[in-house]
């Protein structure tokens, strides 16, 4: 039997899916005229979707048969698609990509007897919405109500199985109450490198009462030693400063890009060739306080977490290149400059210390800390000089840059195990916010370092023979070492454990883990977002009690940016006399933890009922792009792990299986044969 619909023909497959067994020759009908149906018996009916999904759509309404009980006695199944931001432009093609695939799977888990807990709700807060009010001369708060208002209307008519009960919105106080709350939780905890987990920072500061902080080395500050006697005798704002070292989110000074014509902060993707991308402003490099999350201290657990889940490859190379783990030394060379002797060295982390005979020049970041002081009299003018001209460009430019660039301190390090001068410079394409802000470069291995000592002429010394051909670098570990020292005629890879060994015996390294990834930024210098529940007094941070929570985001009628680079809530008097942190959190806060608040959306108690949370779990299908792999994934990871740490989930891990949208068509057809095509073709 077949089923003839506007002249295509559908009929079951070898498989038993319904297929396009014809198509017509033509299309014959208007797109909003009602479809022709012939029956098998040769019946022509006028199938009238418009009144017959307004129908059935009020039907499923009113009888709730998409509402989802947290008690049942089937099998849980939890199917999650990336919620939108609610911009004006409504629903793009991208989200019902997805959306109509995750439906469709929904709905056979559903028929298959499963419990299906499949939500919808809105990232509603961000830099777009507010510029979006700014351009346009309306509140975000209405421009987010309306476009909300829009985005529900056309998920509507498309017709998808959510439990609309469920929904969320990060912008409402009943929501960001709880990303408030969590955020607290993360101030108040560290991360105890000895069990791997976080714990209360109370727990460390008994610690620090009977034995100081030789068992927990401080991840803001290396240089930060102390016993218990010490502890003691420190002021509370001292001690404060220190535990701030150690909070998982915490505050500190970093650089942004600052536009003075426009009075604002910018995003990298908003700054092009040293102006602002609008108006063309010029933007330099300004240092700002801000908040940051220690997501670096969970780095090995992420790492670990991607064996556990179903991501594609791709998705865990991204993130492990992301994470960039390596293993190598952490060196100090002494420095000479003039007359000056720095005692307390260049700190340099390699992955390579056998390469250390062949290191012919140091380049250390532009705004490394040690640039004012070694750099001699005779070159001063020209550091500055192009140091002005660095602070000009985003940090995506200066990674991206293929030109090569840079000055002479007139400073030299000191090689620990030759004595051999080593010239200092200064260049763009290292970063302060990369390992130490310095490097040892070694010409023949690497083929960026050799690039630039060829355009300066600075002289390269060949540690690995014919390996070497004076053209380019040879970045390999199988060459037998020359003109090494004590390490002569070695393979180089066995050489590395040997290096660091001699580094360690003479006291002037250490043998260290280091990661790629820093700790994420999450302040911004804008209105439309969360408000930090803190309150500054006498430069210490004091958290609110829960009982205080929401710490709701007043009105404003100008997003005028606050004084020296501060955010709006900085020009509003009733905000400031209560010493309110005037930052709000990024667009990624409210989208780290939304997967369990769907679980439990109308809890005034808790964020979610440990109850509720360990009988849903892990979202076991996740769907969404993956220009998220490696910002919302990794931090709503990181947040699962700690409020696993905590206690108040059960599992560590968000997302079970995770598909990108990209992936969707070719999986949804081969499941479902050409059950896709009618299915968009009835709802449309």
């Amino acid at each position: 039997m077949a089923l003839l619909v506007s002249g295509a023909r559908f009929g079951k497959d070898q498989d038993g899916f319904l297929s396009l067994l014809s198509q017509p020759a033509a299309a014959t009908q208007h797109a909003h005229s009602p479809t022709i149906i012939k029956s098998p018996s040769g019946i022509l009916m006028e199938y009238q979707f418009r009144d017959i999904e307004k129908k059935w759509q009020a039907h499923w309404k009113q009888s709730g048969v998409y509402h989802v009980s947290n008690e049942s006695d089937k099998p849980k199944y939890y199917v999650l698609d990336m919620f939108p931001y609610p911009s004006g432009a409504g629903l793009h093609v991208g989200h019902p990509l997805g959306y109509i695939a995750s439906d469709i799977y929904s709905r056979f888990k559903r028929l298959k007897g499963f419990n299906v807990l499949h939500p919808m709700g809105y990232d509603a807060f961000g830099l777009p919405a507010e510029q979006y009010a700014i351009d346009h001369g309306i509140h975000p708060a209405v421009s987010t109500e309306n476009n909300i208002t829009n985005f529900r209307r056309q998920l509507d008519n498309i017709g998808f199985c959510y439990d609309w009960n469920r929904e969320v919105r990060t912008c409402e106080p009943s929501y960001y109450k709880w990303t408030q709350w969590i955020f607290l939780q993360l101030f108040g905890s560290y991360y105890n490198r000895q069990t791997r987990k976080a714990e209360p920072i109370t727990e460390l500061v008994k610690v620090f009462e009977q034995n100081g902080n030789a068992g927990h080395p401080c991840p803001g500050d290396a240089s930060t030693v102390f016993d218990a006697a010490a502890w003691k005798g420190y002021d509370f704002k001292q001690q404060q400063e220190i535990l701030m070292h150690y909070r998982l989110s915490y505050c500190g000074f970093g650089e942004v890009n600052w536009c003075e014509a426009l009075g604002t902060v910018l995003a990298n993707d908003e700054v092009v060739n040293g102006v602002s991308e609008r108006g063309g402003h010029p933007v330099v490099k300004k240092k700002l306080r801000q908040w940051y999350l220690r997501i670096t201290e969970y780095a090995d657990r992420l790492l670990e977490g991607l064996q556990t889940v179903d991501f594609s490859d791709a998705m865990k190379e991204m993130q492990t290149n992301w994470i960039g783990k390596s293993e190598g030394a952490e060196i100090s060379f002494k420095i000479e400059s003039g007359k000056l002797k720095v005692e307390s060295g260049l700190r340099v982390y390699t992955t390579r210390p056998d390469t250390i005979f062949g290191v012919d020049f140091m380049v250390i970041a532009p705004e490394h800390a040690l640039v004012e002081t070694i750099t001699t009299a005779e070159h001063k003018e020209t550091v500055e000089q192009y140091i002005a001209w660095v602070k000009s460009r985003s940090e995506r430019e200066r990674m991206a840059e293929k030109k090569i660039s840079g000055v002479f301190t007139g400073a030299y390090a000191v090689n620990p195990f030759d004595g051999r001068q080593i010239p200092i410079w200064i260049s763009e394409y290292v970063l302060a916010g990369y390992g130490t802000g310095a490097i040892m470069a070694v010409p023949c291995g690497d083929e960026r370092d050799h690039k630039f000592a060829k355009y300066f002429n600075i002289p390269v010394t060949n540690i690995i023979g014919s390996f070497y051909n004076g053209e380019e670098a040879n970045p390999t570990k199988e060459a037998v070492l020359e003109n090494s020292g004590f390490l002569n005629g070695m393979l180089m890879k066995d050489a590395i454990g040997a290096a660091i060994n001699a580094i360690e015996e003479k006291e002037i390294g250490t043998r260290k883990v280091n990661f790629k990834m820093r700790d994420a930024a999450f302040s911004r210098q804008r209105y439309w977002g969360e408000p930090f529940p803190v309150q500054w007094k006498d430069g210490v941070a004091y958290p609110l009690s829960s009982d205080a929570l929401p710490l709701e985001l007043p009105h404003v009628d100008s997003y005028k940016p606050g004084p020296e680079g501060e955010g709006p809530l900085a020009n509003i008097d009733s905000w400031t006399a209560s010493h309110y942190e005037t930052n709000t959190m990024p667009g990624y806060a409210g989208s780290s933890w939304y997967f369990l608040r769907y679980m439990d959306p109308a809890n005034d108690k808790t964020f979610c009922d440990r109850k509720v949370s360990d009988y849903w779990g892990q979202v076991d299908l996740y769907i969404g792009g993956t220009e998220h792999a490696v910002g919302h994934l990794l931090y709503s990871r990181m947040w699962t792990k700690c409020l696993y740490d905590l206690g108040y989930i059960g599992f560590d891990e968000p997302f079970r299986k995770l598909v990108n949208r990209g992936m969707i068509q070719v999986a949804a057809v081969l499941f479902t044969g050409c059950m896709v095509k009618t299915y968009l073709f009835l709802r449309v």
